[in-house]
């Protein structure tokens, strides 16, 4: 797998000073909770399941969670659980006739229970299964969770990986979200092996107020999510080794059907103002949320998207892009000289870069470089999502 991968080699080489490098699933956990990007959600009761992945698989998405909680009803549970089991069959039939490889799987359960089940029910096309995505996570409910994964690692005799997601109302209030967070913490740390990132579950959080943001304003906008988004990150977003890979929140508006892009340029309000080849963009107005939502999140801490709709994908992993001046200022950041510290100007000319404080998101800079690519100095957003478009 490798990001862009689905558009042709030679229109990578256009795009990228640096391309995208290839990852498996058995990738070291660091550059697969980068590689994650836009992680599209699917119910686990979906028909014809298994064509699905592959559809999305040929448009460039890389990591997907199919779901057995919120996205179906309780009835469901079951018929869901059962088609899993013969999708992930069609998958590995389908890879052991020489098909295409699969996005990063995970399952969202509902109970610990659910994971040690699928595991031994999908037996030997558990290999396709990358880890499992834990709902309401707090340190007491998580525990159970991340026992059933490791006995279910047992049983796979594979690396199985969590997610965990922060939506419980315990982190939402303002009473009970220190001790919350100091759970979190710790068990996290504990299992810190098995954490491949954390993911924030703002629906819930909106819930709890009966607040929906609307398609102009971002999860920034509503203070008691935002107020929540930068404790977590606080805690448990450190870049000094404690921390983990936070993903950012679902962008729940869409057009119908899939294809929200317009055929013709035109320009839009959010990329007023930015570099000239960002001022038009193939985007409908209700887009520019979105656009700004990503950038928002990366401001603050975090990196890739939960995504409900395919249209969300390219965006994500067009904005994730590392742009040649980024890297440029990266590299100089770290260079074995630059050890001592000290301030330089930066290879644009337009900044100064201090060593010491820029470190940190100097080495990040560079393992996102690693996974999405480096633009070229004249591409930007514009022509990655068009040449993904075109992919």
């Amino acid at each position: 797998m490798r990001h862009f991968g689905h558009i042709p080699s030679a229109a990578r080489a256009a795009l990228f000073h640096r391309e995208p490098a290839e990852f498996t699933a058995d990738s070291p956990a660091r550059t697969l909770a980068v590689a994650l990007g836009a992680t599209l959600y699917s119910p686990a009761t979906r028909p014809r399941l298994a064509d699905a992945v592959r559809k999305q698989a040929a448009r460039g998405v890389v990591s997907m969670v199919l779901c057995l909680e919120d996205s179906i009803g309780d009835a469901d549970v079951a018929a869901g659980e059962a088609n899993l089991v013969a999708e992930f069959r069609a998958l590995a039939d389908d890879r052991a006739a020489g098909g295409p490889d699969v996005p990063l799987l995970f399952i969202r359960v509902r109970e610990p229970a659910q994971i040690t089940d699928l595991t031994a029910r999908l037996g030997d096309t558990v290999a396709l299964l990358a880890g499992f995505v834990l709902p309401k996570f707090t340190e007491d409910r998580g525990r159970a969770f991340l026992e059933a994964l490791t006995e279910a690692e047992q049983t796979a005799g594979r690396r199985l990986f969590a997610m965990p997601v922060l939506e419980s109302p315990e982190l939402l209030h303002l009473e009970t979200r220190a001790e919350t967070l100091a759970g979190i913490a710790a068990l996290t740390d504990k299992y810190r092996d098995r954490i491949l990132a954390l993911r924030l579950g703002v629906t819930d959080f909106c819930s709890a107020y009966g607040l929906r943001r609307s398609p102009d304003m971002t999860a920034y906008d509503v203070k008691v999510v935002s107020h929540v988004i930068a404790d977590v990150v606080n805690v448990l977003g450190r870049a000094d080794g404690t921390g983990f890979t936070i993903t950012g929140p679902v962008w729940e508006y869409f057009r119908p059907g899939e294809r929200i892009f317009k055929p013709q340029l035109r320009r839009s309000p959010f990329l007023e103002g930015r570099a000239e080849d960002l001022r038009t963009a193939l985007i409908e107005h209700d887009m520019d949320g979105l656009l700004r939502e990503i950038e928002l999140d990366r401001a603050n801490g975090l990196l890739g998207k939960t995504c409900i709709h395919p249209t969300h994908v390219l965006p994500v992993h067009a904005l994730s892009v590392v742009s040649h001046e980024e890297w440029s200022d990266a590299r100089d950041i770290l260079r074995p000289e630059r050890d001592g510290g000290g301030v330089l100007r930066s290879a644009y000319t337009n900044k100064m870069n201090e060593v010491k404080p820029h470190r940190a998101w100097a080495e990040r800079t560079l393992v996102r470089a690693e996974v999405f690519g480096v633009a070229r100095e004249d591409v930007g957003f514009v022509e990655l999502l068009t040449a993904g478009l075109a992919g």
